[in-house]
């Protein structure tokens, strides 16, 4: 098995070739660009540099339609544009792989810090409902594992799966195996090739049914059930024990790897498949007093937690993409004092 030491953003795009990539669009965009870069050198996949994000996505949807495993890659500002032609590729159902390299924001923020403001956009940031499908891995061997899955749940699930990472994972530099893993097989039929049509509009049988509201919940009902199907294939979470502590550490991304270091004062909980939320974090959070969520937001995934489980979450906010162990260790100290 080859090893090699590589970069986390290369990794991407090592494992989107290996998994059957046919076409990539996007925008230069830091701390997301390197995905470009390297995939412009691979002779299996069509690379076009776009105009803007807005076209990117577009592109790759229209590549989708035509029979192309395709993928983009940007950060915050670029996945805002995003948004609208995301919640289009939901409600086709087209299968997508959409990199997020997170930074600092809101808009242009600070480009080379990592942050994780983008959680609750991936979520529900495009109109309507939809029930998007997304990893957040936190190392560069993750990142090469779950770029394989998250174009296998795209296809699954024939809807645009999101694969989050950040600043710090991103530009990260670790030893990979490069492990060849399990491919699905596309099963979207080329537009233009079979009975189904392709709209955005409500519809039932692909066939627009524009004005019905009992067809438009029958839809938003097999879109959820599909969905839920599919990511339960992918219940990904990493959970470390801590019998001597009565509180639970949540962490995600390049806080999680922050997390590892108090493992000794408190259980760790890491969800990778962070949307839909792993239902087994409801049996892990009852053995626990307490729960701490730290995360590089004013709280965007403590919230989604605090209402899943019906109890009060204690934050820890990371901002500004300063990763201070010192800092972060004293922070935790005085939660743990006001228990």
């Amino acid at each position: 098995m080859t090893k090699r030491l590589i970069q986390g953003n290369q990794a991407i795009a090592l494992a989107a070739v290996k998994a059957g990539l046919n076409f990539y669009a996007g925008y230069p965009i830091t701390p997301a660009s390197e995905v470009l870069h390297e995939l412009v050198n691979k002779k299996t996949v069509r690379v076009l540099q776009m105009e803007d994000e807005i076209a990117s996505i577009n592109a790759i949807i229209g590549s989708s339609l035509a029979g192309a495993k395709s993928m983009t890659a940007t950060s915050g500002p670029g996945f805002s544009l995003m948004q609208e032609s995301i919640g289009l590729a939901h409600m086709m159902e087209i299968p997508l792989v959409i990199v997020n390299v997170q930074r600092v924001g809101p808009s242009t923020g600070m480009p080379t810090f990592p942050a994780q403001g983008d959680i609750l956009q991936c979520k529900y940031g495009s109109h309507g409902d939809y029930f998007p499908i997304v990893f957040y891995p936190n190392s560069v061997a993750e990142l090469y594992e779950f770029t394989f899955k998250a174009f296998n749940a795209a296809e699954e699930s024939l809807s645009p799966v999101i694969l989050l990472s950040d600043s710090y994972v991103g530009h990260l530099y670790e030893t990979i195996e490069e492990t060849d893993y399990p491919i699905s097989k596309r099963t979207l039929a080329p537009l233009g090739t079979s009975n189904r049509h392709f709209t955005g509009l409500t519809h039932a049988d692909s066939k627009p049914v524009t004005s019905d509201p009992e067809v438009h919940i029958k839809l938003i009902k097999r879109l959820e059930a599909k969905q839920k199907k599919v990511s339960g294939k992918y219940n990904y979470y990493e959970y470390i024990e801590n019998k001597d502590s009565d509180t639970l550490l949540i962490a995600y991304g390049a806080m999680s790897r922050v997390a590892y270091e108090f493992k000794e004062d408190f259980a760790i909980y890491r969800p990778v498949r962070i949307f839909p939320i792993v239902e087994k974090i409801k049996d892990i959070a009852k053995k626990y007093k307490e729960i701490v969520v730290m995360e590089m937001n004013t709280g965007q995934y403590a919230n989604e937690i605090e209402r899943l489980l019906h109890r009060k979450i204690k934050l820890l906010p990371i901002l500004g993409g300063k990763i201070d162990l010192k800092e972060i260790a004293s922070k935790l100290r005085r939660i743990k004092k006001k228990k």
